[in-house]
């Protein structure tokens, strides 16, 4: 008996995950604009020290040994068939290909910043996002950061690390940063921040440039809505939050109000039981959290289930949000719980065990020391 055949559109963070696990029980063709695994986590490492955030966060795909199985089609989703069952793909040398499917997964994520984009891409220009922005601000005497998420925290924290007499100063709107986080979580960066020098700048809602001037680093004075003179700095930083689902070579009968892909509890798209989505582009919560909290894993128990006609099980988003704030630093990696207790991992036993043992074996089924 035939396997079905499963086409993951989408292979980042989330749909990698999937596709590993999916690729277990059902043939499975994933579909990227990369040419490689190129994640869109930890800003800060990338942005201070590139290196060491390309061994663990830039994979050849074949290095995965869960997607021996998967058949990769280097392309742009630019259409989705839901009658046909057909993902039309423009590769890069622009020629249109159709990739038929029983069930197909949205795994495309967001444009956030200039660190998480859907452009079609080769290895130099993976190079060239890359390099460029960690020059520009090892040149700078003075950076601003917007923003009071993760990301802008991650960047204020390693820059401020990695080039100590460079003047960072982070600037959030609240009285506080990390508002979906527990309070302790907030404390514990705040100090650390503090330590490394960080200017931390509250009550600051930035005006954001326009033309999509927040997609990239800007050097233009910073005015704010709430009363404060214009702030100048070497380099400006935008890290506000401000996504954009990579839904635009969807049927809008798929999407909600804001772009995203309306799904239900079970990740299956409304009114299109044969399609499921998952990761930042799935409006699973106001949060999107499938994309963290092992959202993969519950995909594929309901893609199976849906396949074999069994019950399928409903994603629960977690009241609040956990992990990593700050990245792997120089001195270790500290990992918050959900009741905000921080447990610090120190260097060494983080590139051992949490990204070679439990990362690459454990979670990713086996990397392997070169591609194939």
């Amino acid at each position: 008996m035939s396997r079905p055949r499963v086409v993951i559109v989408g292979l980042g963070d989330t749909g990698v995950l999937t596709a590993i696990t999916v690729g277990k029980f059902a043939d499975v063709v994933g579909i990227t604009s990369k040419p490689e695994f190129v994640s869109g986590q930890e800003l800060g490492l990338r942005l201070a020290r590139p290196q060491a955030w390309e061994k663990d966060y830039r994979i050849a795909y074949s290095r995965f040994r869960g997607l021996d199985r998967t058949r990769i089609v280097h392309g742009s989703a630019t259409g989705l068939d839901t009658e046909a069952r057909l993902v039309r793909v423009t590769r890069a040398d622009g020629s249109i290909i159709e990739e038929p499917f029983d069930l197909v997964v949205v795994a495309t994520g967001v444009t956030n910043g200039f660190w998480r984009h859907p452009t079609l891409q080769d290895a130099t220009g993976l190079d060239t996002d890359l390099g460029s922005p960690h020059q520009r601000i090892a040149a700078a005497s003075s950076v601003a950061v917007i923003g009071g998420g993760a990301a802008a925290l991650s960047a204020a924290a390693q820059i401020a690390e990695r080039w100590p007499t460079t003047e960072v100063n982070l600037y959030f709107p609240g009285d506080r940063a990390l508002p979906h986080h527990h309070d302790r979580v907030w404390q514990q960066v705040q100090s650390r921040l503090v330590r490394l020098g960080v200017g931390l700048r509250p009550g600051h809602r930035a005006v954001p440039p326009p033309d999509h001037g927040t997609h990239q680093l800007t050097g233009e004075p910073v005015t704010w809505s709430t009363g404060q003179p214009p702030t100048s700095a070497d380099v400006v930083l935008w890290a506000i939050g401000r996504v954009t689902p990579n839904t635009g070579w969807l049927p809008d009968e798929v999407l909600d109000d804001r772009g995203f892909v309306a799904v239900e509890p079970t990740l299956q798209v409304t009114g299109h039981p044969e399609v499921f989505a998952v990761g930042d582009v799935a409006a699973t919560d106001p949060l999107r959290t499938s994309a963290r909290n092992r959202g993969h894993v519950l995909l594929a128990r309901n893609i199976r289930a849906h396949l074999t006609g069994a019950p399928l099980h409903d994603y629960r988003p977690p009241p609040r949000r956990w992990g990593s704030v700050l990245g792997p630093q120089r001195d270790g990696l500290i990992v918050f719980a959900p009741t905000g207790q921080g447990v610090r991992v120190p260097a060494r036993a983080s590139d051992v065990v949490l990204q070679r043992l439990i990362t690459r074996q454990g979670i990713y089924g086996g990397v392997r020391r070169r591609p194939r």
